[in-house]
């Protein structure tokens, strides 16, 4: 694997890679910056196609978590994992308690967490073999647990703030929303904009996944390849990244974008076209940050729950900023965002207050 050579590889600090043949177990550990502190981001479990693309998904990951922690204002760097799920994967405790003693051997640099694949009960399984693990079971009034409704109530935040700037509403009642991949973080966003008075339009490949908004939220369901052209108010998608570019992106209806995935732009240049085309893109680092919000005070003890659901939902004034500063400039939103992250990150190199 060409690491350096890779189109997403980004002066990254160091990259892992971890093989245990007695386990099954493959993993690639990314840590792409620890200037704001030690390089946090959740461990993914996933199939791909390739090593290689096993490797060009941890980077763009990691990288995405140094600006979203930073974005967040916490004391973490930017680092994320992949555990690869080959076809005879096992998934067994010795796999994931041999996937803990690498995290531990890298002595704090990365501390690791849930994500896609992943669970609080595996997080426990980790935590066996290193401390610098969260996501585990809450504890008493304490951060905790499984972080996935944090992020959806950060994103709906968020969705809140862009109709708003967008379209004027104060509220959610009577619009409407696709969302794209209705698991954990889905089905809690479903929840908190039935809640709010949105009707929703869903897709997912797990039919379960599907029944379930549909009998609890009254969901409409579509097939998965329709769900980004509905036409809707926002679509939120919150499955796996790069899923606009310039064939989906010719193909929307909706005025906004406010989702959960990561890295939802193939390119940098799909954020130009968004913004050519009218359509307010919530960079996807920014308004998905509730889950890191409560990995972080979890790991440093330094609020109770009450306080964390207050700094989740700060997400919404964070990204008005962030849309003022568009539209003042006429500058695509993802552009804004990675401009405040690394100036971010920069003044913390240098020793300036920001």
């Amino acid at each position: 694997m060409a690491v350096f050579d890779d189109s997403a590889f980004d002066a990254h600090e160091r990259v892992v890679f971890c093989h245990d043949a007695s386990t099954g177990l493959k993993a690639i550990i990314a840590i792409h910056s620890t200037v704001l502190g030690p390089a946090a981001g959740g461990t993914r479990l996933w199939s791909y196609a390739s090593d290689e693309e096993a490797l060009h998904d941890v980077l763009r990951l990691a990288q995405g978590m140094s600006y979203k922690n930073a974005m967040a204002g916490l004391k973490f760097g930017g680092g994320k994992a992949v555990i690869i799920n080959t076809p005879d994967f096992a998934g067994s405790d010795s796999l994931y308690e041999r996937y803990g003693e690498f995290v531990d051997q890298l002595g704090g640099s990365y501390v690791t967490a849930e994500d896609v694949g992943m669970s609080v009960e595996i997080m426990e399984i980790i935590a066996r073999r290193t401390k610098y693990v969260a996501g585990l079971s809450k504890k008493e009034s304490g951060a905790g647990g499984d972080p996935s409704p944090k992020t959806s109530f950060g994103i709906f935040k968020g969705i809140e703030a862009a109709v708003q700037f967008k379209l004027g509403h104060e509220n959610l009642g009577g619009l409407s929303v696709a969302v794209q991949g209705v698991g954990k973080v889905g089905y809690h966003l479903c929840r908190f904009l039935h809640e709010a008075g949105a009707s929703l339009v869903v897709a997912d490949m797990d039919a379960g996944c599907i029944e379930r908004v549909v009998q609890e939220f009254g969901a409409t369901s579509v097939a998965l390849e329709d769900i980004l052209s509905q036409d809707v108010d926002v679509v939120a998608p919150c499955a796996l990244g790069a899923v606009f570019n310039e064939r989906s992106i010719s193909s929307l209806q909706a005025s906004v974008i406010a989702g959960g995935a990561n890295n939802q732009l193939e390119t940098a240049a799909d954020g130009q076209r968004l913004h050519d085309a009218g359509i307010l893109f919530a960079p996807d680092y920014v308004i998905n940050g509730g889950g890191i919000i409560n990995v972080a005070s979890e790991y440093y003890r330094d609020l109770d729950d009450d306080e964390v659901w207050e700094r989740v939902a700060a997400i919404g004034p964070r990204l008005t900023g962030i849309f003022e500063e568009a539209k003042s400039s006429d500058v695509p939103t993802n552009e804004v965002a990675d401009r405040q992250a690394k100036k971010i990150i920069s003044d913390a190199t240098s020793g300036t207050d920001t």
